[in-house]
Order: C-alpha cells, then structure tokens, then sequence
C-alpha cells in the first residue's frame, strides 16, 4: 500500500511539473516557415526558428529548463540576477551554445561573448544588433540609475523578413527614434526599474511595431497601457503573462 501511495505521488508531482511547463506561444510566418516565440515570463524568452533555439534571459525561478530545448543561442541584456542566472544557463547550454552578452555578463560569466551598444554579430542565418538600454529617470537612493548608461543591451534580431527588437531594462531613450520596421517588439514596463505607462507609450510611438508586447511589467495596470495607445489603430498589441 506504502507503494502505491509513493508511486501515486510521484505520478502527481511529474503531473503539476508538465502542466507548470504549459507557456503561452505565439506562432509567426515567414520565407523559412514558422517562427515560435514561447512566454516565459517576466524578462524572459524562448524564440524557435529554422531549427534553431534562442533564448532570452533564461531563469529558473520561472521554468524547469531540463524541460525546454536546449540553447543554440542564449541572450543576456544585462548581468543582474533576474536576467543572468548561471544555473539557468548551465542547463541550457551545449557545446556549441553560443552566449551573447555585455561586459558586466562577461565578469560574471567568463563563456559570455560581450558586445557594446552599437555592435552587431552574426549567429548562423540571423543578424544580432545591439542597442542601448538605460535608464535616465529612474534611480537608486544614491541617485544613481538602476541600469547606467552603457552597461545594457537591448537587441534587434533580423530573422530573414521577420524583424524582432527586445528592449531590456530601459526606459524611452532618444536612441529608440533610429531603432526602425520592427514587426514584433517587447517592451518593459515595471516601476521603479524600467519605464512608467506614459514612457512606454512615448517608446511605442517612437519605434511603431507591427505586434508590440508589453514584457516585465511587474504590477502594472495593463488597462492603462491599452488607454495610453488607444488611438494606435496599426499597432496589435498582445498581452501575455509576463509578469
């Protein structure tokens, strides 16, 4: 009897674990077929395309990657915790994993590539472009930035006709007026760290996305978001649990 209640447990808890792993998924189409982008959560993603696997500022407090795929690619904006978490990574990582970073990423973990804002790489058949992401605003008791100038990276991902911008922590910077034909962008809104609702519609209007998600937007009232962008007819904007 002791057995069947252990192994009953253990069939309950595999049960939770696979359900826990149920993310949300949008699924786009371009010349190479599908491009699958899952919603993990908070600042992170995990971006499927032609047979290869990026993700974005992986982190165990929301996902049990033994059960993702593993990395191709791993991108970092920045070195604090929520966004660089080595156990995370180790999981995710093979041989051939390239991981894309800043220098502060690079002093924390040693197998980081680090590329500056204004920089650009190729990894395989997609074209990486780095941005600047800072806050000029928002900042510590000691009147310092949360993220400084310099030490960040948002990035711009052409994947063939798709055109993909992750923002990371930042708020509606002039550098975002050059930033152009994104189709799909994701942008932070979580006070006192990134941007308030009017910053982010300012940043919205500056870039004009085809799809935008809102993404690490903590407690936010998503409504005041949907007001501010109200008049944005040609702007779909798509609300997932990325809290």
């Amino acid at each position: 009897m002791k057995t069947h209640c252990l192994i009953l447990l253990n069939v309950l808890i595999m049960f939770a674990s696979c359900r826990s792993q149920q993310f949300e998924k949008d699924t786009f189409q371009n010349k190479k077929g599908e491009l699958v982008i899952t919603f993990i959560g908070h600042g992170t993603l995990m971006i499927e395309y032609n047979q290869m696997v990026y993700h974005i500022d992986p982190w165990s407090k929301l996902a049990d990657y033994h059960q993702l795929p593993k990395a191709d690619f791993i991108l970092l904006t920045h070195h604090h915790p929520d966004h660089l978490d080595k156990s995370a990574i180790n999981i995710l990582k093979k041989e051939k994993t390239i991981i894309i970073g800043t220098k502060k990423c690079q002093e924390e973990l040693a197998v980081v590539q680090s590329l500056k804002n204004g920089e650009s790489a190729q990894l395989g058949e997609v074209y990486l472009y780095v941005v600047p992401a800072y806050n000029v605003v928002n900042k510590r008791n000691d009147n310092q930035p949360f993220h400084p100038r310099g030490e960040g990276n948002g990035y711009v991902i052409d994947m063939d006709d798709l055109r993909i911008y992750i923002a990371g922590d930042t708020e509606n910077i002039p550098e975002m007026k050059s930033i152009k034909n994104v189709d799909i962008a994701f942008l932070p809104c979580n006070l006192p760290y990134t941007m308030t609702p009017e910053m982010f519609a300012d940043a919205v209007k500056m870039i004009n996305p085809k799809v935008l998600y809102p993404y690490h937007y903590g407690d936010t009232d998503l409504n005041v978001l949907k007001q501010l962008l109200k008049n944005e007819k040609n702007i779909d904007i798509r609300i997932r649990k990325m809290k």
